[in-house]
């Protein structure tokens, strides 16, 4: 891995590891806008302080904008969050296993 692919990952696991920007990402993957006070409840424990943060910062990171209905994935946030399922697919199989010790 080239030193230059390596900043690329550090940089967007830096970006992805902000708490709760996750899971502003995840509470979007269905394509449809919301609005501030319904991804609030979507994400759910979130601060509006801690949420305009996040949204600041994925706005900035070219992963999510604004428009009339709301904000939305761009499309390099949905294909971040398509790339995304495959980890929540491990993720079911990681706790059934863990479930059954």
């Amino acid at each position: 891995m080239s030193t230059k692919e390596k900043t690329a990952i550090s940089q967007l696991f830096d970006l992805l590891e902000a708490r709760y920007a996750l899971r502003v990402l995840w509470a979007l993957r269905d394509g449809h806008p919301q609005t501030f006070r319904l991804l609030q409840d979507s994400v759910g424990g979130i601060t509006p302080n801690t949420l305009n943060t996040r949204i600041k910062d994925l706005r900035e990171a070219g992963l999510l904008d604004h428009g009339s209905g709301g904000y939305f994935l761009t499309p390099a946030g949905a294909d971040l969050v398509k790339r995304l399922s495959d980890v929540q697919a491990f993720a079911s199989r990681w706790a059934a296993a863990r479930a059954k010790k």
